[in-house]
């Protein structure tokens, strides 16, 4: 509607599901819709819904099996589901908490996800996404790609309206589908081609602004977290291709979790394995060594025979050779977005292996392919099994030319029994800034339960788990702010870049990952803040008397603000209805049944399986303490 020079809107009536406490009510919290609101009741008998017995085929994980199971999601493809109903309900739970706690802090707008090349070309990740993104051209031969992450256009929009320091601070977000080609998709929702992210950026003049800022989102992201349900810790992070310095992830604990991360009990330390730094031992003085030597090393194609061997023929005389007084040199092929394809040596201890996660952190936006056959016939100075760091480096004299990186933990001045780049050769003694250098460190090395803590360096050292991340926020700094020239006026007059920060949360993943952490033998179990619905109320057995006393039941609970799902359905089996009660997972089950004879109604906690027995005149009251708590 207009009047006048400007718009003017309805009013409209918006009720919160969520007292200030956090805990849910039902949609109205006072007790009551208002005069003439609408109320529903999802019957089952006419509810798109069908529940399976069996767990599907492709199904892998706990939420996978469930979600599907119990009718709120069905696969279209690999990596892309359709949300059913029950489904929906959830989802849009999630995504009420998450705009709850971010509208305290930040503006909710939506971009399209059908987006130009041109951005992303400005910033170099058009290229740099490489396979990961879907990209597709309009009837005009225009490139466009459908959004995997949204930086460029919120720096865009921030860009095309303010131009001075006095118009900011700002921080927005939105919720809203995003895409990526993931070369695998699996684990049900936790891992998709298209899924549902709240992104958010915040906009600053300075670096202590940012700081500020990201204090905000943690805070926030504490609460958001804290009301969904499952339990959580927040990790060091390595940003990645996002760019960028500080990075922390929430990580959801789940022992088929994708991610590691590793904590010490001593100080309170905790990091993705992929952030985690190796602590540089300090100088050796190594001027006193002895030469390297050469030595014949016939049959020795591991590690541990190469031990054996050097302990038989050349024993040391303060203690045995370990593994760890190796040093292997693994060869891998980065493969970089602009086609062009590097070799790379990591330098290693004997006793560690490379992490390919933590490897792939280090490189990107390359990936990493294994060095095969053929590329061993191209880098003749390669000799595979007995590579050393004498024949490798970028710089001019490399018998090579190959990049080498090493572990920090082959510092300047340690030795190691290594390859000498001979058939059936290695070398015993060689030592790190006397005989060979390399060209940087790399921290790619596995992290082992036990390594001393990179904090404090005390207490037992590190312990391991296994989380889901469900979180990631990042000090982006200037890095999309340059490329795209946001620039603001200051205080003095002075042109200067906008610095950034980042904040994602996954949403849709958030469903998948309340239900791994909310499940029995039975079903789900859902968190009632989360729950697709306050009660599900079971009508068992022929007799219409309890069929009309359920259905009053199901409109006094919705009159009263709760949301009910009621199986009304006929000529199905009291057992059947059970199973799928404890399947779909509300967290309050009614059953009005055989007891109604008697003047009652059961009522069972999903989660503690604890039953009780109400009067079917106190039902409604009853059931609406139970579900709020009172």
């Amino acid at each position: 509607m207009t009047l006048g020079a400007g718009l003017v809107w309805p009013a409209l009536a918006v009720r919160s599901r969520i007292e200030a406490s956090g805990r849910h009510t039902g949609r109205y919290p006072s007790g009551a819709p208002a005069e003439g609101e609408i109320v529903t009741v999802l019957r089952m008998s006419s509810l798109f819904l069908r529940t399976l017995r069996e767990d599907p085929a492709d199904a892998e994980v706990p939420s996978h099996k469930l979600l599907v199971r119990a009718g709120y999601i069905r696969r279209v493809s690999p990596g892309i589901y359709t949300w059913l109903p029950l489904g929906m309900r959830v989802l849009r739970n999630v995504e009420a908490i998450v705009r709850e706690e971010m509208d305290q802090i930040s503006q909710e707008l939506l971009f399209p996800a059908l987006l130009p090349r041109e951005p992303y070309e400005a910033t170099g990740r058009w290229t740099e996404y490489g396979d990961n993104i879907f990209r597709l051209k309009d009837r005009k031969g225009a490139d466009y790609l459908l959004g995997p992450t949204h930086e460029e256009l919120f720096t865009l929009a921030v860009k095309d309206a303010f131009s001075s320091y006095k118009d900011l601070p700002i921080s927005l977000y939105q919720i809203q589908t995003k895409y990526r080609d993931e070369a695998r998709p699996r684990a049900g929702l936790l891992r998709g081609r298209e899924f549902v992210m709240k992104d958010s950026y915040s906009f600053d003049v300075d670096e202590a602004g940012l700081a500020k800022s990201y204090d905000a989102h943690r805070d926030a992201y504490i609460k958001i977290f804290d009301r969904l349900g499952f339990h959580y810790v927040i990790v060091e992070a390595m940003a990645g291709a996002m760019g960028g310095s500080k990075s922390e992830e929430f990580l959801a604990t789940a022992a088929n979790g994708e991610d590691t991360y590793v904590r010490c009990a001593s100080c309170g330390y905790s990091a993705n394995v992929e952030a985690v730094k190796v602590p540089t031992p300090a100088a050796v003085d190594h001027s006193g060594m002895p030469a390297a030597q050469v030595i014949d090393t016939p049959g020795t194609p591991t590690i541990e025979t190469l031990v054996d061997f050097v302990n038989s023929a050349h024993p040391r005389g303060d203690r045995p050779w370990t593994a760890a007084d190796t040093l292997k040199n693994v060869v891998v092929l980065l493969e970089h977005p602009d086609g062009r394809r590097e070799p790379l040596v990591i330098g290693v201890p004997g006793d560690r292996e490379v992490d390919e996660k933590r490897l792939s952190a280090q490189v990107e936006p390359a990936a990493v392919a294994p060095f095969d056959e053929a590329e061993f016939a191209k880098h003749p100075g390669l000799v595979r099994g007995y590579i050393g760091p004498q024949a490798l480096g970028a710089g001019e004299g490399s018998a090579t030319g190959i990049r080498y990186l090493t572990d920090p933990r082959v510092s300047e001045g340690t030795a190691w029994v290594t390859g000498a780049n001979s058939p059936g050769q290695h070398v015993v003694g060689l030592v790190a800034g006397r005989d060979f250098t390399s060209d940087g460190t790399i921290e790619a090395a596995e992290v082992r339960v036990g390594d001393a803590c990179p904090s404090c360096g005390e207490g037992e050292g590190l312990e391991a788990a296994r989380g889901i991340e469900m979180g990631h926020i990042f000090q982006l700094g200037k890095k999309y702010a340059e490329a795209l020239d946001l620039k603001v006026l200051d205080e003095h007059g002075k042109l200067v870049t906008v610095v950034m920060g980042s904040y994602g949360i996954g949403v849709s993943r958030a469903v998948a990952c309340i239900a791994e952490g909310n499940h029995d033998e039975s079903g789900l179990v859902w968190p009632r803040e989360i729950s697709p619905a306050d009660v599900h109320l079971v009508a068992t057995g022929k007799d219409e008397a309890v069929f009309v006393a359920a259905e009053t039941l199901a409109r006094e609970l919705a009159a009263e603000g709760l949301d009910v799902i009621y199986d009304d359905r006929r000529g199905v089996s009291p057992g059947v209805k059970f199973k799928d009660s404890e399947l779909i997972g509300v967290p309050t089950i009614v059953v009005v049944g055989r007891g109604l004879a008697s003047g009652v109604v059961e009522v069972k906690d999903r989660r503690s399986g604890e039953r009780r027995e109400v009067a079917v005149a106190d039902a409604t009251a009853e059931v609406c303490r139970e579900v709020r708590g009172a």
